[in-house]
């Protein structure tokens, strides 16, 4: 029996050897004291055998499925493993640091949240006591910058690390974001997203909530834009975004403007139709009949398109999806939050003994505020701040999660938003947007600190140092180097990476932040740039193009609902309005060659940093082009037969109470 045995591991060895390599790095911890212990020992094979006791323990801990099978090779042909204990001997010290630095990593962003929302950040009436439980058991940062102002952008230039104008995710006109999922534009398949890098190292990767990064390309079913194609091994949520449409009883918001011009044009071609009517009619306008015809047709296209921007876009858009599947059409959005928390707290359980990525991606606290009976009516800032309290708990729950597997030291937590606050969304009284504290403006503002200056929150037990508070320029685009590294991987050579490994600045090795100049774009119009004089602690923003606020003085556009980034809504400034944010965080008092002596320095430095960016510019395909943006019925996602798309998938689902 004993030969028999030896023979059939001298054949399955080399088959064992990957098993055994997952094994060691699932008991990392207990392999790591072990290994250097072994450096200490004088005899190998008594090693190698208290080795294997202490394996045996450890898979049985981890109920390992091959613990009995690598029990009995240490038992019965433990020279055969002498080799190997001798191998892993040898291994330089930087694999011991790469089975360290391989943590779980769960990315937390907030949809439209302002800074001030949050109360490590400033705010006393919202409370937020899981976000602000993470500042104080890790690292806050407090110039955390957004690429850009709105979702889609800023969301592609968080998962690529790159400015979105770099993969054509931002707009040469008012179509800033994505506006349908049967649109053809999206993230370009040819990105490399951080989650497709941490696929490759081994990472079981799942993105929960909105994605907003577009889905096909040419058919229904190509799912070239889609989070499957770009790194992720799930997906469940929204491809699009949350929008008022969504909810039956709100107001719809789907582009207002365009759903006005819609009208006013079916108004006039049906005017004119009506008259060729009574003019054929009465004798007095010779017209043909053909072209009353197509005139009543053209009449009834335009009334069916208003009406269908109506009825429609909560069948179109509002939907929810796993993986490739629609579950959810519409979305049924008084269980969508339990939903959400459930399926976060699923993945995290189900891929607890190797490392993951979370990227849980919420629908807070974006309009229409989706909140459970729970949590209504109990802060002090009406349905927006009821939203906000509601989304911290959820992070609260997602935390707890981590803590019941035994997760907590292993794990690296990261909180954020993606954009500031949007100032102007109101419905008569009631604020249903974001508060950005001391920082002028807001969502959709390229330039401003409002629309940019976001919470930066890092939290990894024993390794980020707690309570610190860091205040150097960052980037959302940062995420990008420091996950891949911490992963093992390496960032893609063949493109230029804008964001920075923040890990030496976030362990205190380094005082300073890598970024000397950040540029501000709204669309693909350049508004503001940044340029942090290190020995000086300045941090200098020169800001050429701003919108033009209304009512004067406001602080957002509220007669047009978004600040526009080109046009008669904006004003250029040349020379370019100056502030020293380290002395004027709000942007309150521009400086000038009078007022400051070294106004002309910095603005030819500043000048000088834009050309040499631009350098670095090469054209792409805009992914928000008119045609991208429209409508399109052959890529419209749908669960039943088009135009009859309907499902409910998770009728039968069983959901506890929040």
């Amino acid at each position: 029996m004993t030969h028999f045995l030896e023979k059939q591991i001298q054949v399955s060895y080399w088959h064992f050897l990957p098993t055994l390599e997952l094994f060691l790095t699932a008991c990392a911890e207990t392999t790591l004291s072990l290994l250097q212990a072994l450096r200490t020992a004088n005899k190998v094979k008594k090693l190698a055998q208290f080795l294997f006791l202490q394996t045996k323990n450890c898979c049985s801990d981890l109920n390992t499925p091959n613990a009995e099978m690598i029990w009995q090779l240490a038992s019965y042909w433990s020279p055969l493993v002498t080799p190997l204990i001798f191998g892993l001997l040898l291994q330089p010290p930087v694999t011991q640091l790469s089975i360290i630095t391989r943590p779980n990593i769960v990315l937390l962003m907030a949809d439209d949240l302002g800074i001030g929302d949050v109360g490590c950040y400033g705010n006393d009436t919202i409370r937020t006591p899981n976000i602000d439980r993470l500042a104080k058991e890790g690292v806050k940062l407090t110039q955390h910058i957004a690429a850009a102002p709105l979702c889609t952008p800023s969301r592609a230039a968080f998962l690529t690390g790159r400015y979105p104008l770099r993969s054509g995710m931002d707009a040469t006109n008012n179509y800033r974001v994505i506006f349908w999922n049967a649109g053809s534009g999206g993230l370009p398949p040819n990105e490399t997203t951080f989650a497709k890098i941490l696929q490759k190292q081994g990472y079981s990767t799942g993105l929960i909530g909105k994605w907003h990064q577009g889905v096909n390309c040419e058919s229904r079913n190509d799912h070239c834009h889609h989070p499957l194609n770009h790194g992720f091994d799930y997906f469940y949520g929204m491809p699009f975004t949350l929008i008022s449409d969504c909810q039956p009883t709100e107001t719809p918001e789907m582009d207002r403007a365009f759903r006005r011009k819609l009208w006013l044009s079916t108004q006039m071609i049906g005017l004119i139709a009506l008259t060729a009517a009574l003019g054929r009619l009465t004798g007095l306008i010779p017209v043909h009949w053909k072209t009353l015809i197509c005139l009543v047709g053209f009449s009834l296209l335009f009334f069916v398109s208003w009406f269908s921007s109506y009825g429609f876009v909560r069948y179109w858009n509002c939907i929810m999806m796993r993986n490739h599947e629609v579950t959810e059409q519409p979305m049924v959005t008084d269980r969508t939050t339990s939903l959400i928390l459930r399926e976060s707290i699923s993945f995290i359980e189900r891929n607890k003994h190797k490392p993951f990525l979370l990227f849980l991606s919420f629908l807070h606290s974006h309009t229409p505020l989706l909140t459970t009976e729970k949590f209504l009516q109990r802060s002090r800032h009406g349905l927006y701040g009821d939203n906000v309290e509601e989304m911290d708990w959820i992070v609260g729950q997602v935390l707890d999660a981590i803590d019941k597997e035994g997760l907590k030291d292993t794990t690296l937590v990261y909180f954020t938003s993606d954009h500031g606050g949007w100032l102007e969304r109101q419905e008569d009284k009631r604020q249903l947007g974001g508060w950005n504290g001391i920082y002028k403006g807001g969502k959709a503002m390229g330039g401003w600190e409002g629309g940019i200056r976001v919470p930066g929150i890092f939290r990894w037990p024993g390794v980020l140092p707690p309570g610190t508070v860091i205040d150097e320029p960052t980037s959302l685009m940062d995420i990008y180097p420091t996950v891949i590294h911490l992963a093992g991987g390496v960032v893609p050579q063949d493109r230029i990476i804008d964001g920075r490994d923040l890990m030496p600045l976030l362990r205190g090795t380094v005082a300073h932040s890598e970024h000397e100049f950040l540029f501000h774009y709204c669309g693909i119009h350049l508004h503001a740039v940044r340029w942090h004089q290190k020995d000086s602690g300045a941090i200098w923003k020169a800001h050429y193009v701003t919108p033009i606020f209304s009512p004067p003085g406001a602080g957002a556009c509220y007669d047009r609902g978004f600040c526009p980034c080109f046009g008669e809504g904006v004003t250029h400034h040349d020379p370019p309005l100056l502030f020293d944010l380290s002395r004027d965080p709000s942007e309150a008092k521009p400086l000038s060659a009078d007022t400051e002596p070294l106004f002309d320095t910095v603005i030819r430095k500043i000048g000088r940093a834009i050309e040499e960016h631009r350098r670095t510019l090469t054209p792409v395909p805009e992914q928000l082009s008119v045609y991208n943006v429209v409508w399109k019925p052959w890529l419209q996602p749908c669960c039943g037969t088009f135009p009859f798309c309907w499902c409910d998938k998770e009728s039968d689902s069983k959901l506890a109470d929040l």
